[in-house]
């Protein structure tokens, strides 16, 4: 990483008995800021903590030297030196009186945004949270850099506090291309943000510290108009800022919603629920815990509803190493302050299927395992069903080896339900949480009657299926044809396994993972490999058992079968 931090134009602000310790210290390329406080001794901040530059405590006049070397504080008590990034902080007394002094040392760290540079491309709007001194600031300003210069877009900067683009008229060349425009007093920032989509035709606008409502409305606004937003905010956790009345309309804003018995009931939950208002005005969040070790949540929306309703998040976390190379790794994170369920035990349940579902797919990254892979799946295949009757004709084939499905039932009778599923022994879950379901079984009146529902179903692209009455023999016909596309004609695996040989073993366990994984679960059609005639009627007759079509291709001896999706 490069670092232009301009140092020795801060250091020429404070008095020589503090100068000339920070002259030549040996941390001086790590320094934070220096603390100047009327009557105290001046302090030097670094990152593994402070230390006293002098044993001479502060003076009026010493203060006043400062004063005088730098401009006009604003209205936020800050002031800069023109031409550099460096901040300077007054705190006053009750008379109005400068009483202490904190100078910032302001840094351009080019490279400093490697870790997320593949978020830049996707054009989505991002929004940055992390505590005081993380680091915000620098990371907004290389962005806007980046933006303006390497990917060629209109960049707009609001600069409230002159701390992204340097104090003066002429900015800092570290925002390279991006134009930066001054707000005259903080509560106006709103107003400027506004001001600057309506007048310079942005791309990208880019808002540091954005910490009122009225400014959370604007950026609300600003992404409502199609423009890409990138801003700061201050909150360690993206939890934190939910919390948050203010800032909460950045991530859709949160609503207290009264459900009725019955579906307080079907849900498990509490009558009064917390639900996410609108979609936010940022796509991405990324949580900067430290300056190497950020968090990112590509799906800011699903983010928050899995917050509200208590669901562990799957987060992605991102490290730099000290050559340069970015690690990621996927973590649970449990968030139980927003929970309102009742039934945990069934939810928590309910949840570990569908987050060990999510395991099992995330880990099979091949469909043509080896040929030593594949018999050794194999044989395990045929030790599982060691103690099983050859001669029981159910459904075990399509149990072991699918995926279980959650179902949300709607206005239908869970005990009913749940006993054609035991019955049936059917890979179904059923769970409360229509949020967490795979498909919807609901009755066909109430559904021409809930509009929300429909709506609810078409966002999340899932199916509803209806039935006419609930009785179990149209909650069983409705359960089958759920589960049609699974379904597997009287097939054990134990028994299709007797007698065969490793290569005639080896042929079906391919076939049977081409369809499970791709013709079933893509809907798209696939070649198996090259096989001879008789191992290519083993498949076939497997391909007709999941009701499934298809063809023979090719010319001996690369001659191969392509299968169909229904």
């Amino acid at each position: 990483m490069l670092i232009a931090d301009d140092l020795d134009k801060l250091l020429n602000i404070l008095p020589d008995f503090i100068y000339q310790p920070l002259k030549n210290h040996p941390k001086r390329k790590l320094l934070l800021e220096v603390v100047i406080d009327l009557g105290r001794k001046p302090e030097a901040r670094f990152p593994n903590g402070p230390e006293y530059l002098s044993n001479r405590t502060i003076s009026w006049q010493d203060l006043d030297c400062c004063i005088k070397r730098v401009g006009n504080f604003s209205g936020d008590n800050r002031s800069g030196i023109e031409r550099t990034l460096h901040r300077i902080s007054s705190i006053k007394n009750r008379n109005g009186n400068i009483i202490g002094l904190t100078c910032r040392v302001g840094r351009a760290v080019f490279g400093t945004i490697s870790i997320i540079r593949d978020l830049l491309d996707k054009n989505q709007s991002l929004l940055l949270l992390g505590k005081p001194g993380v680091g915000k600031t620098t990371a907004i300003r290389e962005i806007a850099r980046i933006l303006a210069d390497e990917m060629e877009k209109r960049v707009v900067i609001i600069d409230t506090s002159n701390e992204i683009a340097g104090d003066g008229d002429i900015p800092h060349p570290a925002i390279g291309r991006a134009r930066r425009m001054q707000v005259a007093r903080p509560e106006l920032q709103h107003r400027v943000m506004i001001e600057a989509v309506e007048n310079h035709m942005p791309e990208v606008i880019i808002i540091d510290e954005i910490g009122t409502e009225l400014e959370a409305l604007a950026a609300r606004t600003i992404a409502e108009r199609g423009v890409q937003l990138v801003g700061t905010a201050h909150g360690n956790y993206l939890a934190s800022l939910i919390k948050n009345p203010t800032l909460s309309d950045l991530i859709g804003g949160i609503q207290y919603v009264t459900l009725g018995d019955d579906e307080a009931k079907r849900r498990g939950s509490q009558k009064s629920i917390m639900e996410r208002k609108a979609i936010p005005a940022f796509q991405v969040a990324i949580e900067m815990h430290e300056r190497n070790n950020w968090v990112v949540h590509e799906k800011l929306d699903e983010a928050v509803d899995q917050i509200l309703q208590g669901i562990d998040v799957i987060i992605q976390r991102r490290q730099l190493n000290l050559s340069g190379i970015v690690h990621i790794k996927c973590e649970h994170l449990k968030f139980n302050d927003f929970a309102s369920n009742i039934n945990s035990s069934v939810n928590l349940k309910q949840r570990n299927v569908k987050q060990n579902n999510v395991i099992k797919a995330l880990n099979h990254t091949s469909i043509f395992l080896s040929k030593d892979e594949k018999l050794r799946s194999t044989i395990q295949s045929k030790d599982r069903y060691n103690g099983e009757a050859q001669g029981e004709n159910d459904l075990r084939y399509s149990k072991y080896h699918m995926q279980s499905m959650c179902l949300y039932p709607y206005c239908i009778n869970l005990q009913q339900v749940e006993a054609v599923i035991n019955t049936l022994q059917l890979p179904i879950v059923l769970t409360k949480d229509i949020l967490q379901s795979d498909v919807i079984l609901a009755l066909r009146s109430n559904v021409k009657q809930n509009t929300k529902l429909r709506q609810i179903a078409k966002s999340r692209k899932m199916t509803i299926y209806t039935i006419h009455n609930v009785t179990v023999p149209h909650i069983t016909r409705a359960l089958r044809q759920i589960l049609n596309i699974y379904k597997v004609s009287y097939l054990s695996w134990n028994q299709l396994c007797i007698n065969k040989k490793s290569l005639e073993i080896e042929a079906l366990e391919e076939a049977r993972i081409a369809i499970e994984k791709i013709v079933i679960g893509k809907k798209q059609s696939i070649e198996l490999m090259p096989r001879i005639a008789n191992l290519r009627k083993f498949q076939h007759e497997l391909i007709n058992s999941y009701n499934l079509r298809s063809r023979s291709f090719g010319e001996e001896p690369n001659r191969r079968l392509r299968i169909y999706p229904m």
